[in-house]
């Protein structure tokens, strides 16, 4: 569907007293990032830890710093497995009942069988149909992806291997066992084997929204992992601390590599014991649209310098050209990207194990989300009005100046509809993210005004709309 029907009007209830409680405690994402800042000193001191321990640098006999691509990717273990403990062991998020699990009732192992037998099918077979999207896909055989690629064929073996007893271990306190991987798997059995009133098209379709997303985003989050990371262990801040440009790029930089890390652990680790399981893909179209548009490989033609549709970036210098020859200014210029940038990071630290696109996974209230329902999104489209400065031309043409600002309303724009339909998506999905959205229409210091302003401007009344309407405000 493209979006979901408008509820009738109703007599709006009145907000929560108070904000309800975050599914996702503060130091999760904490601890996650404390982890990440330890191995990227580690990565950076590797030459004289190495000399201290003695260790030896091959023909050479001197060691450099870890900065390759799988020094990117051991950053998700030192960030994944403190925010997993913190998970189980402070807040227990294991004996939730959102995790579908109960472990005081443990099936037999001969009655479960049968089904897990049927689940691993399921699971097989999508990740087999996952591999034949990714070989027929040409843009995954160049560049960055290449690398997303090396990794996930690597990946494929353990992963079917340690799919067998987490699958029969897991099964044996499912409250319920078949779920959408199982239905899949009697889908692809067939009928016959199976029996037909064991899967259905609405279990299928949400098997496949769940997978269609880990699998399309997981891909694009490794790939862009090495990169930025890499640049940040070979830097050295003594040589930038005195130009503020290149001081403000590296933390912009710095503060990207720490939402990039553990955004994709939480692409990655979405597991029942953890409760950060996929409880359902946003089941809208319009979602999909608006937040593929903003993705390689559709990215490429729609949004971004050069011949894209929505180049917003013609005879742009950016800040650092109009502010050049005045380092107070810059300082002061850069230090508002620094913030931006910071905010949007916040954004992604503060989900922990649970960020991803498109996705219900619990409810989060706290950090920035206090003070907006999407801070990732405002500080995002922020920070390229004050870097871009597409209104600015070096060209003089007044003419490229109007097009670079009305195409960078438009990408603004698409970012508003994404945000529109995720709300759409949770508010139909839980009624703590209802009760989160009435509070924050009154009380969020920046969604709140947003709300009033809308509400004048459309004439409508508090008490003239139902607070679950499809698209609120902001």
């Amino acid at each position: 569907m493209i979006a979901p029907p408008s509820p009738v009007p109703t007599a709006r209830p009145a907000p929560p007293l108070r904000c309800p409680e975050s599914d996702v405690s503060t130091g999760v994402g904490l601890l996650g990032l404390a982890g990440l800042l330890v191995w990227i000193a580690v990565c950076r001191l590797y030459p004289d830890i190495a000399e201290m321990l003695g260790l030896s640098g091959g023909l050479s006999g001197e060691r450099g710093v870890l900065s390759g691509p799988y020094a990117a990717l051991a950053a998700m273990l030192f960030t994944a497995l403190p925010m997993a403990l913190w998970s189980v062991l402070i807040d227990k998020v294991h004996l939730r009942p959102s995790t579908g699990i109960d472990w005081n009732r443990a099936r037999s192992l001969s009655d479960m069988l049968p089904v897990s037998v049927v689940k691993l099918c399921g699971l097989w077979a999508t990740w087999a149909l996952l591999a034949a999207f990714y070989a027929l896909a040409r843009w995954y055989w160049n560049g960055n992806y290449l690398f997303a690629m090396e990794v996930l064929s690597f990946a494929i073996l353990p992963l079917v291997t340690l799919s067998v007893p987490y699958v029969i271990w897991l099964d044996r306190y499912l409250v319920e066992p078949r779920d959408g991987c199982f239905q899949f798997g009697a889908f692809v059995l067939g009928a016959g084997v199976i029996g037909r009133e064991q899967w259905d098209r609405a279990g299928l379709a949400k098997h496949w929204r769940a997978w269609a997303i880990k699998g399309f985003f997981g891909a694009f989050m490794i790939s862009i992992l090495p990169p930025g990371f890499a640049q940040i262990i070979e830097a050295d801040p003594a040589q930038v601390i005195g130009n503020p440009v290149e001081f403000v790029m590296l933390l912009v930089t710095l503060l990207f590599v720490i939402d990039v890390q553990i955004g994709t652990v939480g692409y990655l680790l979405t597991l029942r014991p953890l409760d950060s399981h996929i409880r359902s893909g946003n089941p809208f179209l319009a979602g999909w649209l608006a937040a593929l548009m903003c993705y390689p490989p559709f990215v490429w033609g729609i949004i971004g310098p050069d011949n894209s549709v929505l180049s917003y970036e013609t005879a742009t210098p950016g800040w650092a050209h109009w502010l050049a020859g005045n380092d107070a200014f810059l300082w002061v210029w850069g230090g508002v990207l620094v913030v931006l940038t910071g905010i949007y990071a916040w954004a992604t630290v503060v989900f922990g194990i649970r960020f991803s696109n498109l996705t219900y996974r619990g409810v989060l209230t706290h950090g920035p989300y206090r003070f907006t329902r999407h801070p990732a999104y405002l500080s995002k489209n922020l920070f390229w009005w004050a870097s871009v400065l597409p209104f600015m031309v070096s060209n003089g043409s007044m003419a490229d100046a109007v097009r670079n600002s009305i195409f960078l309303l438009i990408v603004n724009g698409i970012y508003y509809w994404r945000a529109r339909t995720e709300e759409a998506h949770l508010l139909a999905e839980d009624a703590k993210y209802r009760d989160y959205h009435g509070w924050m229409e009154q009380h969020g210091i920046i969604t709140a005004p947003l709300a009033r302003l809308k509400r004048m401007l459309t004439g409508l009344s508090r008490a003239g709309t139902g607070r679950a309407q499809p698209f609120p405000a902001e």
